[in-house]
């Protein structure tokens, strides 16, 4: 039996593709175990997926002054001893890493063991942990064709990003009886993240009145952005999170408006859903979702709204257009060059671990 570990955590952007992976990796006969931080959201959503988790300490290299920033150095020092000492005791032919600073000493660990290690990098520019692994790194994987540019020509190929299987298996008609919505209404869908988007929030609640004379809408909102006046609503319901159910909501929606997060608009492209993107701000991230969204726009697959131009006005217009020209979007996105990305990554994985055994 071939044997892997997966890594990432900090966000649930590093650890869901991870997740998307399990199906085929147990199709293709890996046993499975995952190293993560000891109190990171990873530690929760690989549990409950029935993975083997091992905990290992972890520290963040920030571009503000901390003064965690003069202690975190050991903290990832300890943890490169802790990785290594997992990698010597389970002994895997391959490692997977989907980013996050607790990746960072598990490949730099691989390396030194001699393991190739793939690594993922979803935004259109390398976050700083991948920028540290990527000289240790066999293979790295993107989701734009732009990253190339910022990679070894050697190590890189364009993916896309691994998406749980279970999205693309949505029923419309199980979604209309869920929300009890009609089916002879287009629906809207919005999301604004795990955590939700107060900005994207309140500029759909502004707006709502209007929305509803053509769309019935559903608002996933975030945890504890429920706004109680808006209950019982005819046309909208909102949730703050939604897990089962995604898929059929998916699958029941004609627009979507989206965050830029490269996981969102990779599960937006494999669904082929018209959509309108509004990136966080550069003033609240370091501009990788601007990025993201340039790149998808550019593709013809997406309508982008810059936070700093979300008006009551932009928002109505661009949705109208996106609807009526949804056809247009939808023949851009299956146009698209990026086939089945957990396919892709785990032939990748086949044949590192396969030359491994054979050198």
């Amino acid at each position: 039996m071939k044997r892997i570990i997966l890594t990432g955590g900090g966000t649930a952007g590093h650890v869901t593709p991870n997740l998307a992976l399990l199906p085929l990796l147990k199709e293709h006969g890996y046993d499975i175990r995952y190293i993560g931080s000891k109190e990171g959201i990873e530690k929760n959503l690989v549990g409950a997926a029935g993975i083997p988790y091992d905990g290992i300490s972890s520290g963040k290299l920030r571009r503000y002054f901390d003064w965690k920033n003069f202690t975190d150095p050991f903290r990832v020092i300890k943890g490169f001893g802790e990785a290594k000492k997992l990698l010597k005791q389970y002994r895997p032919d391959v490692v997977f890493s989907k980013g996050g600073f607790v990746s960072v000493p598990v490949v730099l660990a691989a390396k030194k063991l001699k393991i190739p290690a793939v690594i993922h990098e979803s935004d259109m520019t390398p976050g700083l942990a991948n920028k540290l692994s990527i000289p240790s790194a066999a293979k790295v994987c993107c989701n734009f064709p732009e990253t190339l540019e910022n990679l070894p020509k050697e190590k890189a190929i364009v993916t896309g990003c691994p998406i749980r299987g279970e999205l693309l298996s949505g029923s419309r008609v199980k979604g209309l009886t869920l929300t009890g919505f009609s089916p002879d209404r287009p629906v809207l869908l919005v999301i604004g993240g795990s955590l939700g988007s107060v900005r994207v929030n309140a500029a759909i609640r502004q707006v709502l009145p209007k929305l509803l004379e053509n769309f019935q809408v559903i608002h996933i909102c975030g945890k504890k952005n429920l706004d109680e006046n808006l209950k019982g609503t005819p046309g909208y319901l909102q949730y703050e999170y939604v897990n089962d159910h995604l898929k059929d909501l998916f699958a029941m929606a004609d627009v979507v408006v989206s965050r830029a997060g490269a996981n969102a608009i990779c599960e937006l492209l494999a669904l082929r859903k018209p959509h309108i993107l509004v990136p966080l701000s550069a003033a609240a991230s370091r501009g990788d979702q601007i990025l993201n969204a340039g790149s998808f726009q550019k593709q013809g697959f997406s309508a982008v709204i810059p936070e700093e131009e979300l008006s009551d006005e932009r928002l109505l217009d661009t949705i109208d257009e996106v609807y009526k020209n949804r056809s247009r979007y939808i023949e851009a996105m299956e146009k698209s060059p990026l086939g089945n990305a957990v396919e892709t990554i785990v032939g990748l994985l086949d044949e590192l671990s396969g030359n491994k055994h054979n050198a």
